[in-house]
């Protein structure tokens, strides 16, 4: 039996925490982008800023170059200069030159740690921060009247010939850049070893580039480009980094850095192949900046971030803010208060000096000056640094778990978690009574609270059928009890 299909109606395109991301070929398609862009394009021209231009970068993904010329086509139809990356370059770049440029705005085609399978649309505001609800307003009220119509596009050969194009190369630009706020050739002159995973992505390179020429040494893994990601999501956490701990292990390094796969995320791991997680990460880089930089400006974090945060700023006299999940918060938030940084739980680190934005290169080369400095204080090997560190901001036993869940069964899980979660909410948690239960500001979740600190949050994903889990805990076996817990809670057991 033939079944004869109906004409798929418009995808609906919904920017969640950082852009738009989807399977490609299946929502992810080229029509879709160009619908993405056009927006952008409603946005500039109706700012009157037509002639700023728009930077328009890309990752190493499958096609991302192409979906890239595609989105210039479309404002290049409305007039709009455009800077076109030459090569796939981390997403931060794009914030970069949107602020070097005074550009409109940015595009960045990535899916940054996604599945493989996945590509994405990822805007960036005049300021360089992810775009926030006012530019995402503008942006999803024109996908609201575009889908099944025709987008103008103009051919990007023709524009290019017509002066409206220019290519650009962030590197030299970038190091510069830098240069202004962290000592490179202090960096360079360093006797250390470090191995470097930038996962296949677009931040391969990079660190290698920019220490290159002096004492340190630097070995990468996973250079080239495989859009497969060697069958990993190119997220630095484990188990997909476990070949670059396992590295580690074997000795002759004495600090791994790693990048997701847009590299605007940020991991590590010492000199025995034991990852720091995201959460000590957050904690390190503002340990870095207050005991050794002597800034005491404020820090935000988002809401599933370490506690370790409020800790170290009352030892420092540091004010911390928190967040909703996602840098269209945290940059804003960064912008409002001259924060000197701001975190999120996936590795995402931005800085008042630098950025607004995510800079994973950036946050490991902060890394390696974190860690020079302890070696010249005595605390050396990075594993005895860390140990040092967490005397002073108390324990951090974390974990995330992500549940999926069956498309068709997703609603009913949503309303148990978040209409039977508020009405009725658990009196303990792994056999310890709750001392707070707190509704996120996105609602779209709930974050318990322990009498000793520990949390255990749970979030409903806006985009996928899937439920986070999240556990910062004073001790392994409590982290665990708590995953397990919030595991019972998501599936009604």
């Amino acid at each position: 039996m033939t079944l004869t299909g109906q004409a798929p109606a418009p995808t609906t395109i919904v920017f969640g925490t950082d852009g738009w991301r989807a399977r490609i070929a299946d929502e992810f398609t080229y029509e879709n982008v160009r619908r993405c862009a056009d927006g952008v394009a409603a946005y500039v021209v109706g700012r009157g800023e037509t002639s700023k231009g728009v930077v328009i970068a890309y990752d190493r993904r499958f096609s991302s170059e192409y979906f890239a010329l595609a989105a210039a086509e479309v404002l290049l139809a409305h007039d709009i200069p455009v800077a076109y990356a030459v090569h796939a370059v981390p997403t931060q770049m794009c914030s970069f030159e949107v602020i070097e440029r005074g550009a409109a705005a940015g595009i960045v085609i990535t899916a940054s740690h996604n599945p493989w399978v996945d590509n994405g649309f990822k805007i960036k505001a005049p300021s360089g921060a992810a775009a926030g609800a006012d530019l995402l307003g503008v942006i999803e009220a024109q996908l609201a009247r575009n889908g099944g119509i025709g987008i103008d596009r103009r051919p990007f050969a023709d524009a290019e010939a017509a002066g409206l194009v220019e290519r650009f190369d962030p590197y030299h630009g970038y190091e510069r850049f830098v240069r202004r706020t962290i000592d490179l050739d202090a960096l360079k002159a360093a006797d250390l070893s470090v191995l470097v995973d930038p996962m296949w992505g677009a931040g391969s390179g990079w660190l290698s580039r920019l220490l290159a020429g002096g004492r340190i040494r630097v070995d990468e893994i996973h250079q080239e480009r495989n859009p497969y990601f060697g069958g990993v999501n190119p997220e630095p956490i484990r188990p997909n980094i476990d070949e670059a701990l396992g590295i580690l292990a074997g000795g002759g390094h004495d600090l791994g850095l790693l990048l997701d796969g847009d590299a605007d995320r940020a991991g590590a791991a010492d000199e025995r192949g034991t990852f720091i997680h995201q959460l000590q990460v957050t904690g390190l880089l503002m340990y870095y900046l207050a005991e050794h930089r002597g800034l005491r400006e404020p820090v935000v974090v988002s809401v599933n971030n370490t506690s370790m945060a409020e800790r170290l700023g009352l030892h420092y006299g540091i004010t911390t803010h928190e967040t909703p999940v996602g840098f269209k918060f945290i940059g804003p938030k960064m912008i409002e208060t001259g924060a000197m940084l701001g975190a999120e739980e996936s590795g995402g680190f931005g800085f008042g000096m630098h950025l607004p934005e995510r800079d994973g290169v950036y946050a490991n080369l902060m890394l390696i000056d974190l860690f020079l400095h302890e070696k010249a204080a005595g605390r050396w090997p990075v594993s005895r640094a860390i140990a040092h560190f967490h005397e002073l901001a108390g324990p951090s036993f974390y974990l995330r778990v992500d549940v999926h869940v069956e498309r068709a069964a997703y609603p009913e899980t949503k309303r148990r978690l978040l209409v039977d979660l508020a009405a009725d909410a658990p009196a303990e948690l792994a056999g310890e009574p709750i001392a707070q239960t707190m509704p996120l500001d996105t609602a779209d979740g709930f974050k318990f609270f322990l009498a000793d600190g520990s949390w255990l949050l749970v979030r409903a994903s806006g985009t996928e059928p899937l439920v986070r889990i999240y556990t910062e805990a004073s001790s392994p076996g409590l982290r665990d009890a708590l995953l397990v817990a919030g595991e019972r809670l998501v599936r009604g057991s």
